[in-house]
């Protein structure tokens, strides 16, 4: 019982000297900065002329719209679609400001979905495509709608894929439906 008195002390004891060393190393390091700084400005000072620090460059700003960017359709529906195979179409666009257009992140609604795209940037003028394929493999017999949420440099787009899937044969031999039973 001494013992484990004794190791528990000297655990504690321990991560005391551990923590109090972790706060002593932060506030030579805040020391640190706040010396730098000081020199930084005394020695400005020095010379008559003041310097402030530097303050980051805000981004230049974009005047590219959303409505600048005419996509050919933003509702694609697959009609019914057999499970098994994926689903393919592609979302077409043109870019018609007179900046670069960048596709920053699509995002599907799901994992049965998934986007592909260029980070190149469309020029203005330019076509661009965005790939878009669902799963079926697996999916439920009926009606799907999902979506693909497009981050640019233009703002947010939504796209929308739609469809039904009819189940696949569970075997490659047709259904007997004939009346007579076939042994």
């Amino acid at each position: 019982m001494k013992k484990l008195v004794l190791l528990l002390g000297m655990a504690v004891m321990i991560s005391g000297i551990a923590i109090a060393k972790d706060k002593k190393k932060k506030k030579k390091d805040a020391n640190a900065t706040e010396q730098t700084t000081t020199v930084n400005t005394t020695s400005s000072l020095a010379t008559g002329s003041v310097v402030a620090p530097a303050a980051p460059q805000a981004p230049a700003v974009a005047t590219i719209k959303a409505d600048d960017i005419a996509y050919g359709e933003t509702v694609h529906d697959f009609g019914t679609v057999e499970e098994g195979p994926d689903a393919t179409t592609q979302f077409t666009f043109v870019n018609n400001s007179k900046e670069d257009f960048v596709i920053q992140k699509a995002q599907a609604s799901c994992g049965c979905t998934v986007p592909s795209y260029s980070t190149d940037p469309v020029h203005p003028g330019a076509k661009g495509v965005i790939d878009v394929a669902f799963h079926t493999k697996g999916k439920p017999a009926g009606p799907f709608t999902k979506t693909v949420t497009v981050t640019s440099n233009a703002g947010v787009k939504v796209l929308t894929i739609k469809g039904s899937v009819e189940k696949a044969p569970t075997t490659s031999v047709p259904e007997n439906t004939s009346m007579l039973k076939i042994n």
